[in-house]
């Protein structure tokens, strides 16, 4: 199990493990998709907040284009844990960074995009 998960490490965008578990893959002709899931931990919230009971309500789905592997495209299908405060509308997640800033490209992949040009 320890080799997988250094395996995970190597394809997988750096620290992605730490926030996310692997939640299957599934792969076609020209695409590999591999699910990750948010660990289950709630973010930060407002401190006037604090003695309010924080509550889980759902996930919101992302895909990410990644490097490709073996000439198939690879998506990440990233699922996002959104958290709701008792008494309160808006939803609440983790600061996690994992997308390029105004992309759908993982942060390595739109670097190396970047280079090319």
């Amino acid at each position: 199990m320890e080799k997988l998960q250094e395996l995970a490490e190597l394809l997988l965008s750096e620290g992605i493990l730490q926030y996310f578990e692997y939640g299957g893959h599934e792969k076609e002709d020209e695409e590999i998709r591999i699910v990750l899931i948010e660990r289950s931990v709630i973010p930060k919230i407002p401190e006037e907040y604090k003695d309010r009971k924080q509550r889980q309500k759902g996930f919101k789905q992302i895909t990410i284009d990644d490097f490709p592997i073996r000439g198939k495209k690879v998506k990440q299908i990233v699922q996002r844990r959104v958290w709701q405060i008792e008494g309160e509308s808006q939803l609440y997640k983790r600061d996690i960074a994992i997308t390029f800033p105004g992309t759908r490209l993982e942060k390595e992949f739109a670097d190396f995009l970047k280079e090319g040009d």
